[in-house]
């Protein structure tokens, strides 16, 4: 949308983040981790390391997919990537790379991810070429 758009008019970078975190809360929703269960069990995800390259320019009525793959499961964290691809072109116009640590939010420290979370992450492990 328009309002999307700098004074250049480009996208501007806090709307990439956005589409981003909403691919991110729809991956983990995916694992299992809703906010239900979050809210039920005293859990959370905390992103404890982000990047984000911009390959191609998004302009006002650009209609984009953001598809996610993971890079990586570890006992207490997933790494994962969202690529931003424009619909019309398919032309890559943003990837960002997320590290993301399971926690309890009570005691406030990272815990071992549920075994059925990180098995269903496991099952979206692509060999995926970062551009850093």
């Amino acid at each position: 949308y328009p309002w999307h758009c700098d004074h250049m008019g480009h996208m501007n970078v806090m709307w990439y983040v956005g589409k981003f975190d909403e691919g991110t809360w729809n991956f983990f929703s995916h694992l299992g981790v809703t906010p239900s269960y979050m809210r039920s069990n005293s859990r959370g995800m905390a992103a404890v390391d982000q990047r984000i390259a911009y390959q191609h320019e998004l302009h006002a009525g650009d209609s984009v997919a953001v598809r996610t793959g993971v890079i990586e499961v570890r006992e207490k964290l997933v790494r994962f990537f969202h690529e931003m691809r424009d619909t019309e072109t398919d032309e890559v116009s943003a990837i960002t790379m997320l590290v993301a640590v399971y926690m309890d939010t009570l005691a406030r420290r990272s815990c071992i991810l549920p075994e059925a979370v990180a098995e269903r992450a496991r099952q979206h492990v692509v060999d995926y070429k970062l551009p850093w």
